[in-house]
């Protein structure tokens, strides 16, 4: 028996033979929707995937991987590959990063805690910044999150806050950035008219500014640092909104990729760098996309770029985002604790493991797999094989990812012999659907089918094939 009075100990399988090696293949972005012409799994060419679905029928399930059925607040709240991989590999249901930061906002638990109080020593005479995702998409922030927030900072002593905005587009639809900001500007002039001192600092779109995640491209982080922190960048204007209106006019314009730029006042002068003494909140609930700059914004031998100035200042995350690395270590709301996942009670039965994905989803293979815990559980009963993702370009570019690889990964791992479950994710349907190209999400799929066929024309007798799709509405992005 554990400490906690459960035991580790897994029955057998009362269906599944022994001495069977599970194959557990996730295609992440791979759902179920009316045929039409934008849907590109259906006109995509998928024998697999249909040899699999009409060979056997009554074995095939439709799953819920959004709302309540993966702990997010309500059924109209999207999902997204995190919280997927997170109930997957725990096998239950935990109350998710918005629904946590809801309840703390509602119950205004999250002034009295000790992340708040810690941020809150710099509102005497330092600066309060918010730096986050602008949009109510839900996915990895939500606009009355952050409008709450303002609100309590200033009524417990915040005199002078600055914004600084990531623009959407990817979780909402492209264009709504603009609404966004005027809502906010709104909301930063009533401030303004009780005293404080209230504006958006700078911006820039989601995938050009901070929001890179893996550590695919650091230049994404460092655009968000020289704009948010310098005070520099290639644009400047008096307001957001003008910001946003006229770099949308440049051809191909759109709110994902804004170039980063800075609000300065009548003297040229930018409105809000982060400076000594200063307090900074990365709004963000979703982990994935903030750990660069959480790196940033804490370690002292920070290395992936020069950061000029490294500034003394207060910094909270919303969440923590790597419960291993700690990190931020201050939070204003803590994180869900999903303890006794999958992996660790098939390492407490001497069940060994393959995983492995390409760099973009290899965190929801292991990290949210397990609990949002980084590292092994049992080295010497786990190998996890990271295959690099394509850096520098968009996934539409080349769609066929690296879906082969994994493929012949997942392949090769299961002839060793050497473990007992061998999980995959294949990326390529969720990654390339994101662009919005649907000709080369068309490919994608196939691509990722035919990783499937790699992995299905094995001895199909030496293993048990268990294929798990995340489904998200056709207008999900992540």
């Amino acid at each position: 028996m554990g400490s906690s009075g459960f035991s580790w100990k897994l029955n057998d399988h009362p269906k599944l033979p022994k001495g069977k090696i599970i194959g557990l293949v996730v295609l992440d972005g791979w759902g179920e929707a009316k045929p039409n012409q934008y849907n590109c799994i259906h006109i995509a060419e998928t024998p697999a995937m249909d040899s699999l679905k009409m060979g056997a029928p009554e074995k095939w399930r439709l799953v819920k991987a959004h709302g309540k059925a993966v702990g997010l607040p309500t059924e109209d709240d999207m999902g997204n590959s995190e919280v997927g991989h997170n109930a997957l590999g725990a096998g239950r249901i935990f109350a998710q990063g918005a629904k946590l930061v809801d309840l703390a906002l509602a119950s205004g638990k999250i002034y009295e805690g000790e992340g708040f109080n810690y941020i809150k020593e710099s509102f005497e005479t330092g600066t309060l910044h918010l730096i986050g995702l602008l949009s109510d998409g839900g996915v990895h922030s939500r606009l009355d999150q952050l409008q709450l927030l303002l609100k309590g900072a200033s009524e417990r002593g915040a005199k002078r806050i600055r914004v600084h905005v990531l623009t959407d587009g990817r979780d909402v639809l492209d264009g709504s950035s603009v609404g966004f900001v005027e809502t906010l500007e709104n909301d930063l002039a009533k401030l303004r008219e009780k005293g404080v001192d209230a504006q958006i600092a700078s911006g820039g779109g989601r995938m050009q500014v901070t929001m890179d995640r893996y550590e695919n491209d650091w230049d994404v982080v460092k655009r968000g640092w020289d704009a948010q922190v310098l005070g520099e960048a290639p644009h400047k204007f008096k307001s957001a909104v003008e910001a946003i209106k006229k770099l949308r006019e440049a051809p191909n314009a759109n709110d994902q990729y804004l170039p980063p730029f800075v609000i300065v006042d009548d003297n040229g002068k930018a409105v809000g760098p982060i400076v000594d003494g200063d307090a900074v909140v990365t709004v963000n609930f979703r982990a994935d996309r903030m750990v660069m700059l959480a790196k940033a914004l804490e370690y002292d031998d920070f290395d992936k770029f020069d950061r000029v100035r490294f500034p003394k200042i207060r910094y909270a995350g919303m969440l923590q985002y790597d419960g291993e690395l700690k990190l931020p270590s201050h939070y204003l709301v803590s994180p869900p604790e999903i303890d006794r996942t999958s992996g660790e009670y098939l390492v407490h039965n001497g069940i060994r493991t393959f995983a492995c994905s390409e760099t973009v989803k290899f965190g929801h293979v292991t990290f949210f797999w397990n609990g949002n815990r980084s590292g092994y559980f049992k080295q010497e009963m786990e190998e996890y094989v990271e295959i690099p993702s394509d850096s520098g370009i968009t996934f539409n570019v080349q769609p066929k990812m690296k879906a082969l690889e994994i493929a012949e990964k997942a392949r090769d791992a299961i002839l060793s012999r050497k473990f007992d479950q061998v999980r995959v994710n294949l990326p390529n349907s969720d990654m390339v659907g994101h662009t919005g190209d649907i000709e080369a999400t068309i490919v994608a799929c196939k691509a990722a089918d035919d990783a499937v066929k790699v992995i299905l024309v094995l001895e199909i007798s030496s293993f048990f094939f268990l294929l798990l799709i995340i489904p998200f509405p056709e207008n999900f992005k992540q």
